[in-house]
């Protein structure tokens, strides 16, 4: 059965992940397959399933526990529409953590990534105690420069052939964004 899109007036929200949220996860990414190979990294056999998201959310929730990250889904009028992760966060004298998210194509088009990013920083100030937030983007995605410029993100380099997607290897753009600065984006 497929998740019901959200209305393009829903509220957005963020919160931890959970293993309960596998096989929503796992429609989506199953759907979305086509649409989001040429933005992310080849998955393996089965990875689209609920078993193999519920298997990496107990590892994501691991990696949680031990203060390497906060993974998150987006939440949008009460249907799960996609997945925030901070992952790498670097505690002594960096204290910062690398941001990634993705909404599913149903969800698209009505703000929930750009919502979802500035709750993320919140949280990422707020409850981790982070100082910088970073991403990386495919030089052509163009939506996700739009989401992270309106969160306060500047571009500060590019890493030439520094990800191989869809079959070739890409340049990313690498994002910056001060969260000691002011509070983050409401």
């Amino acid at each position: 059965m497929s998740p019901t899109p959200p209305s393009a007036a829903a509220t957005t929200s963020v919160r931890l992940i959970e293993v309960a949220d596998a096989p929503a996860l796992a429609a989506h990414l199953a759907r979305d397959v086509e649409a989001f190979a040429r933005w992310q990294p080849a998955r393996p056999e089965g990875f689209h399933t609920a078993e193999h998201q519920a298997a990496r959310i107990e590892q994501l929730l691991a990696t949680h526990s031990s203060g390497g990250g906060w993974p998150g889904v987006i939440v949008a009028d009460g249907a799960l529409i996609g997945q925030v992760t901070v992952s790498t966060i670097l505690r002594g004298p960096l204290q910062k953590g690398f941001l990634s998210y993705w909404v599913a194509t149903v969800a698209q088009g009505h703000g929930h990534a750009g919502r979802a990013v500035a709750l993320t920083l919140r949280v990422m100030k707020e409850e981790l105690g982070l100082c910088r937030a970073e991403a990386h983007t495919q030089l052509e995605n163009l939506a996700s420069h739009a989401v992270l410029r309106r969160n306060g993100f500047t571009p500060w380099g590019v890493a030439h052939a520094h990800i191989h997607i869809d079959g070739a290897w890409r340049d990313e753009l690498f994002w910056g964004r001060n969260l000691a600065d002011g509070a983050p984006p409401q």
